[in-house]
């Protein structure tokens, strides 16, 4: 028995604030999530799986129009054809009370209802796959609690939409929260996972999986990394899993960040001189053709080209952009370059930067809980004649204040505890 786990397809997710940027490849972008699926039923097919296990956000959210679920539907259809069994339940981000569109599902698809835990039998294959979907996006009940006893005799699958017990990194919202420990001792063979999209092996002892494979497609510079499914091989006995390996699906686009240390640069041309080496060691030199490598370039460290580096950012920016038009950079797209360099020296009393760091945040803060104060500021001092405009682009989206000022104490903070 093969199976296919994949979750947090997030298909037709809006590439938010992209299109700012200059030489922004909007449609590579827009279809990436897309790409990905066709990926994940293309290996399906070649590795004639047993069945695959979709574990919540196959939806980025309501569709804006039916052709997100006309191209899902397609996609399964796809798998029908070849008659693989897929089941699927919904998470936060596609949770029941959020889409009011809906389509119907071919007849391989098995998608789990949200009232209750439900089970799906399959002797014919030796599967019992037990899940619920999400009934509306913030689940705060541990739903594993409540799932079935394991089907005897069968392999038994827990398809769950969960953080687990923990803060995750990411912004992961705790949802569906339940302890490793819980779902090990549950009983089955191998727990599905999804809403983490970092890959993940929680366990892997006793003869029981429990597994994250991570989002299928990075979409912004905050899931960076291969990405795509996990492919699941069950013995024949169909009580012990074999391997399990990860497949990347990710080819259309792929983020990087790209950290370069500024120790070794003593001005601006020895700064980009370093992000040209870190960019081909990085990223160009393992460039796969046909794939986008998306990044972000960020300068660390203390560095005599700090001053420089701050006050002339927009050249910093231009300068990294004009680098990744080389030939051998024929992959790389710029998403951002950013400046977190702090003074090799100190140049304020080390025993101020305490009381000045918790007065920056305190105030980073209320100014990031109220849009409206920052907005009124920005019109009345004229400042925003004089921001640049991919950050003008932000004001009116949703929770631009708290970025904004997040990313201000941010390089404040660095800017501070270079003095420590």
């Amino acid at each position: 028995m093969k199976l296919l786990h994949a979750a947090d397809l997030h298909i037709d997710s809006p590439m938010l604030g992209l299109v700012r940027y200059p030489g922004s490849p909007e449609e590579q972008l827009r279809t990436a999530t897309r790409d990905a699926l066709c990926n994940l039923v293309d290996l399906a097919l070649k590795e004639e799986v047993t069945a695959v296990l979709l574990a919540g956000d196959v939806y980025d959210g309501d569709w804006p129009e039916m052709n997100t679920g006309l191209f899902f539907t397609q996609q399964m259809q796809r798998l029908a054809e070849a008659d693989v069994p897929v089941f699927m339940i919904s998470g936060n981000h596609d949770a029941q009370n959020k889409m009011t569109r809906s389509l119907r599902l071919p007849p391989n698809v098995h998608w789990f209802d949200s009232a209750e835990p439900g089970c799906k039998v399959r002797e014919d294959i030796g599967l019992a796959v037990h899940g619920q979907s999400f009934a509306q996006a913030a689940v705060t009940d541990n739903l594993a609690a409540r799932y079935p006893p394991p089907r005897r005799d069968l392999f038994n699958v827990g398809l769950l939409h969960t953080a687990l017990d923990g803060d995750r990194p990411g912004g992961h919202q705790p949802y569906a929260p339940c302890s490793l420990e819980q779902l090990v001792n549950h009983g089955y063979d191998y727990w599905a996972l999804g809403h983490i999209h970092q890959r993940s092996v929680e366990h892997d002892d006793g003869g029981v999986r429990v597994v994250f494979p991570g989002n299928l497609q990075g979409r912004h510079a905050r899931e960076t990394g291969a990405k795509g499914c996990t492919l699941i091989t069950v013995d024949g006995d169909l009580k012990a899993v074999g391997d399990i390996e990860r497949r990347e699906l990710d080819t259309s686009v792929r983020w990087h960040r790209v950290e370069v240390d500024m120790a070794d640069a003593s001005d601006l041309e020895e700064a980009c001189a370093l992000v040209e080496r870190e960019l081909a060691d990085q990223v160009a030199d393992h460039a796969v053709h046909g794939r986008l490598d998306a990044v972000r370039v960020v300068a660390t460290g203390a560095s005599q080209a700090h001053s420089e580096l701050l006050g002339r950012q927009e050249e910093f920016t231009g300068n990294v952009r004009q680098i990744s038009q080389q030939s051998r950079f024929s992959s790389v797209w710029i998403e951002k370059a950013g400046v977190r360099t702090r003074h090799p020296e100190r140049w304020m009393p080390p025993e101020q930067v305490a009381d000045v760091l918790e007065g920056l945040r305190e105030e980073g803060h209320r100014l990031g809980a109220d849009a409206e104060r920052v907005r009124e500021l920005v019109e009345r001092t004229r400042l925003r004649t004089r921001l640049p405009r991919e950050l003008v682009a932000h004001f009116d989206e949703d929770g631009w204040a708290e970025r904004t000022a997040g990313e201000a104490v941010e390089m404040l903070t660095v800017l501070l505890e270079g003095n420590r």
